[in-house]
């Protein structure tokens, strides 16, 4: 089926695979979502024998909807073949009562790596689909993570430039020497002076300004994102949700069509979304468990039913997560609205002008029927490294952290004996500093130290790309106004 999307901002617009991936974002704001997942549902015993990337090509063919299985497959094994340290592109590992979902096996050592690897080709893909002359400009907005994998994902492609804006100081010193570092002869990097949601804000006003857009598609430039608002970049994370469950029904963990639990450590909705979208396709969750630092607007959103950006805004050990405004929860206003754009446009335009906006009933006991949430704030946090480490023998990067607590309370709440996937969603050694500050009381390890320390007391084995940061300089960011954008992609146009 063609034309598998609409948007969330218009229930009558209709798009392609490529049409959405190459936008990005759909005409007045809105976010690209599937007009429906209901009609199309995975047979979970047909995944049993597959290999990770076999399995990528059955799930994401649904979304796919003008891709032949030729260009999906082609696509598919560039991402995932000799790109990961292990063949499995994920590893589900048992820890304590639960399992853990290693998601950092890429080449910048997160989750991001999973979509950003072949979201690139996705777009390569999508322009020939589509006939898409135009030079394009990845503008993306990152709280640590995304700006790296998807720097490293466009670099050197031909035709496409990128322009990475991270929130000055407030990312880890391996995040920010991992971007600024980036080789690529298309690749710019940006520090902001403002929080994540300052750089998010000023990709969307860019994206929703027409007369900027006419003044690029005069110069055959077209803008797009590499962030999780485009729906190519969330689609391949729906992956292993289900590459998990497999996993654990081979090694007998669970009995094939047992429900599960997963635990998200998430900043802007994308990561738990893609899991919902696995629930809409057959797998048997029980509860997503939503993990939020101290900035959880999240908590409060799924717990309570209002979203409300109008809070203190904390900087965190788990900076991934330092976010106020999330973006994909509008696609999940969607599904809870019953598809009405209507009732979606009005709740973003109250989050806008006032910064608040409440479900109504009927809403909120669909987000409840899913969805769970807790928060973890910095103490609880490292006193959730130390207790892995001592029960485990594993070090665990803030964010992992983050959801290990917050699956504590959960379980302290329910008693839920469910078997649980904890994602883990980041290499400790990005965050090391941090992580050996909750081992060792009032810590001042430098990052090199700290990763020696890392090394020295656990298993973990350090990256060879972060192995290979730190014999490398200081490199100092450019700084930019908030203003600034519209500046750097007219200069940037012109060479």
């Amino acid at each position: 089926m063609t034309n598998f999307y609409t948007s969330t901002r218009n229930n009558n617009l209709v798009s392609s695979f490529s049409n959405a991936v190459l936008q990005g974002i759909s005409e007045h704001g809105g976010l690209f979502v599937p007009k429906t997942l209901n009609e199309s549902k995975i047979d979970l015993n047909a995944l049993l024998n597959l290999s990770y990337q076999e399995m990528a090509l059955v799930i994401l063919s649904i979304f796919a909807d003008d891709f032949s299985q030729e260009e999906l497959k082609k696509c598919i094994n560039l991402a995932y073949t000799s790109t990961f340290d292990t063949d499995e592109v994920v590893k589900v590992n048992p820890l304590n009562n639960a399992s853990l979902l290693e998601l950092y096996h890429g080449p910048t050592s997160a989750f991001k790596d999973v979509a950003l690897q072949i979201l690139p080709l996705f777009m390569l893909t999508s322009k020939k689909i589509q006939n898409n002359t135009n030079d394009f400009f990845i503008l993306t907005a990152t709280s640590g993570d995304t700006g790296k994998a998807a720097l490293e994902g466009f670099k050197n492609h031909i035709g496409i430039k990128v322009i990475c804006l991270y929130p000055n100081q407030l990312v880890s010193q391996m995040q920010e020497k991992q971007m600024l570092s980036t080789n690529g002869n298309n690749t710019y990097t940006y520090a902001v002076k403002g929080n994540f949601d300052d750089c998010q804000r000023m990709v969307k006003e860019v994206f929703n300004d027409i007369k900027f857009n006419n003044i690029c598609k005069e110069s055959h430039i077209q803008l797009s994102s590499a962030n999780s608002i485009n729906i190519g970049r969330l689609c391949p994370q729906i992956v292993y949700y289900f590459y998990s469950y497999i996993q654990l029904v081979k090694n007998k963990t669970i009995e094939m069509n047992d429900t599960i639990n997963f635990v998200v450590p998430t900043g802007n909705f994308g990561n738990i979304l893609a899991g919902y979208y696995a629930k809409l396709l057959g797998l048997p969750i029980n509860k997503l468990i939503c993990a939020s630092n101290q900035n959880n607007v999240l908590t409060d959103f799924i717990n309570k039913g209002i979203y409300n950006r109008n809070r203190e805004f904390h900087k965190t050990i788990s900076p991934s997560m330092d976010i106020l405004v999330s973006s994909n929860v509008e696609r999940f206003l969607f599904e809870c609205s019953d598809h009405d754009s209507n009732r979606v446009n009005k709740l973003m335009f109250d989050l806008q002008t006032t910064g608040i906006y409440e479900l109504n009933k009927t809403e909120l006991e669909k987000v409840r029927k899913d969805f769970i949430a807790y928060s973890s704030n910095d103490d609880s946090t490292k006193k959730a490294i130390k207790k892995i480490l001592k029960d485990c023998n594993r070090i665990i990067d803030t964010h992992t952290a983050v959801a290990i607590d917050c699956y504590q309370q959960y379980l302290s709440d329910t008693n839920d004996q469910t078997h649980t996937v904890i994602l883990s969603t980041a290499s400790c050694f990005k965050f090391a500093p941090d992580v050996v500050n909750a081992l060792i009381e009032d810590s001042h390890h430098s990052e090199e130290e700290a990763i020696k320390f890392i090394q020295n007391y656990s298993s973990e084995k350090l990256p060879k790309p972060l192995e290979e940061l730190l014999s490398l300089p200081t490199i100092f960011p450019k700084i930019i106004k908030q203003d600034d954008l519209r500046n750097i992609i007219t200069e940037r146009m012109k060479k």
